[in-house]
């Protein structure tokens, strides 16, 4: 069986959805299925079992010798919390019981890390290991996934395989509950159905112009795509970066936004909330040297494509992956 952990989740349910579709329904999903938000996420997914998160370590107590690959993609998110204790408990101590728990029974482990680790960029953004214990994240949520990252490098005991994805910018289907936290694409939708314009942050920099801020932004299906891949060749064990390799300006995504709504285009720049302000990634570009060494070959979809996608699709359709 395979275990997915934040299978209710937007990443999560993604993968189930994909699983499902290659013939691939003996699936356990974790997750705080008391979040009724996430409900239609799952509908229509095959499974065999829920499983509480709190729960998942008892059940895999009787449970361990039947799970093929663990998929640990459930994690607190939200880089505007500032609870250290939060993000320890969920996303630190949880995933070092995780690790433990796949190093002792030999099952591979494939869980999120976070373009978060990052920071502002000093350091570049290359998935070596020795880059980890350089970092400083801006936030609790990217300091969290540091953490577990720089601890899993170290590990003696380790799982057959493994691998630490840093996700960068990921955006698409199945995000509805996700509130503040959803992609810009999400909001910019929204903002332009029910106003015929949307807003973007000032450039509080001065070497970028408003909207000249920018990401690399994935969509959700190549990172999905990404999961699988790593799942079915376990080749190489690391930490991997997961973007597209190409950053693109706040700009190019609000206009690619009007253009797949068929709205012409209505910009207005506010100020960047003082809360996050200085700890406002500008720019993010994945490396994706390692990953295309492995033998990752698919192309990515462009900004353009995926927006195209998510917007004509799913928003505009209010469909689910």
């Amino acid at each position: 069986m395979i275990v997915v952990t934040g299978a209710a989740g937007f990443i999560g349910s993604c993968l189930v959805s994909e699983l499902n579709a290659l013939g691939m329904n003996h699936l356990v999903l974790v997750d705080d299925f008391s979040k009724t938000d996430k409900a239609n996420n799952l509908l229509n997914k095959k499974y065999i079992s829920q499983v509480d998160r709190m729960q998942f370590f008892d059940w895999a107590a009787a449970h361990v010798s039947e799970i093929e690959v663990v998929f640990h993609l459930g994690a607190r998110t939200d880089t505007t919390e500032f609870n250290i204790e939060i993000f320890n408990e969920l996303n630190l101590h949880y995933s070092q019981q995780m690790w433990k728990l796949c190093s002792e029974h030999n099952i591979p482990l494939i869980y999120a890390s976070s373009a978060a680790t990052y920071g502002d960029g000093e350091h570049g953004y290359i998935d070596n290991h020795e880059i980890p214990f350089q970092l400083k994240p801006l936030n609790p949520y990217g300091d969290s996934k540091n953490d577990f990252d720089k601890w899993a490098i170290q590990q003696s005991n380790k799982p057959p395989f493994w691998a630490g994805m840093k996700f960068f910018n990921v955006y698409g289907p199945n995000e509805y509950h996700k509130g503040r936290m959803a992609s810009v694409i999400f909001h910019a939708y929204h903002q332009i159905k029910n106003n015929g314009k949307m807003k973007l942050f000032k450039s509080h920099k001065a070497e970028y112009t408003d909207g000249g801020q920018m990401r690399d932004f994935i969509y959700v299906k190549d990172v999905v795509s990404i999961c699988i891949f790593l799942y079915q060749t376990k080749s190489q064990a690391g930490l991997y970066n997961v973007g597209t390799g190409k950053a693109e300006t706040f700009l190019e995504l609000a206009l690619s936004t009007f253009d797949a709504m068929g709205v012409a285009p209505n910009i207005e720049f506010v100020d960047t909330p003082l809360d996050i302000r200085d700890k406002y990634q500008y720019f993010t570009e994945a490396d994706m040297n390692k990953l295309r060494g492995i033998g990752y070959s698919k192309s990515f979809f462009s900004l353009r494509q995926g927006i195209n996608d998510y917007v004509v699709e799913y928003l505009s359709k209010q469909n689910y992956c």
